[in-house]
């Protein structure tokens, strides 16, 4: 019997981060190669994390390779010059839409202009997409939940994605909307960029009964 194997990918919702956090992050240093991993393998697995790729940040704010892995796991180290903290890893079968992503965004193009750009390059066989279900997966939250000093991290929100390209809420059998707290629900349906969202439930706010 043939077996299918898949992988998750993480998409993280980041929380905005207090005024004063904000401006504490400005004056801060790009933090060291070391420091950058530690808090990128936050996002995966942790069976995935010592074999990781990473990407991070040069002394320049530039992206660039800190690490390269032996594994299927690409992680990205939070970005300093974000008013948040967000980090993430997916499949290496991704890095081709991440990429492009990357790229266009450099060109100035928006979120969606991004996206839409991405989707008919994809659509016209010139922008490869996974050829199996790939996780991205995601972790964010106010810029307190982490220590530049360690790279370690504490807290955060989490939201897994699993990209399945041009799947639809018929062909899944999935909702397009979340049924219930942290239920799977398809985003994007159809599209190139499909994908099976679950979103880490948050704690009520004080007050909020």
């Amino acid at each position: 019997m043939k077996r299918t194997t898949l992988y998750l990918v993480l998409v993280v919702v980041p929380l905005a981060a207090p005024p004063l956090r904000v401006a504490a992050r400005e004056s801060a240093t790009i933090a060291n190669a070391k420091q950058q991993i530690a808090s990128a393998v936050s996002a995966a697995p942790e069976d995935r994390r010592e074999q990781a790729t990473v990407l991070g940040y040069d002394g320049d704010g530039a992206l660039v390779e800190l690490r390269h892995g032996s594994n299927e796991i690409i992680c990205i180290a939070d970005n300093p010059k974000d008013e948040r903290f967000q980090v993430a890893c997916y499949h290496e079968s991704l890095e081709p839409f991440m990429v492009r992503g990357r790229e266009l965004r450099a060109q100035g193009l928006g979120s969606t202009e991004n996206m839409s750009a991405r989707h008919a390059e994809a659509d016209e066989g010139r922008l490869e997409l996974p050829k199996s279900p790939a996780a991205l997966y995601n972790l964010g939250g106010p810029l307190d939940i982490y220590d530049p000093e360690t790279g370690a991290v504490n807290g955060g929100y989490w939201v897994w994605s699993i990209y399945t390209p041009y799947a639809t809420e018929i062909s899944s059998g999935l909702p397009t909307t979340p049924q219930a707290p942290g239920a799977p629900w398809i985003m994007r349906p159809g599209t190139a960029s499909s994908h099976i969202m679950i979103v880490q439930p948050r704690e009520p706010k004080p007050g909020s009964d």
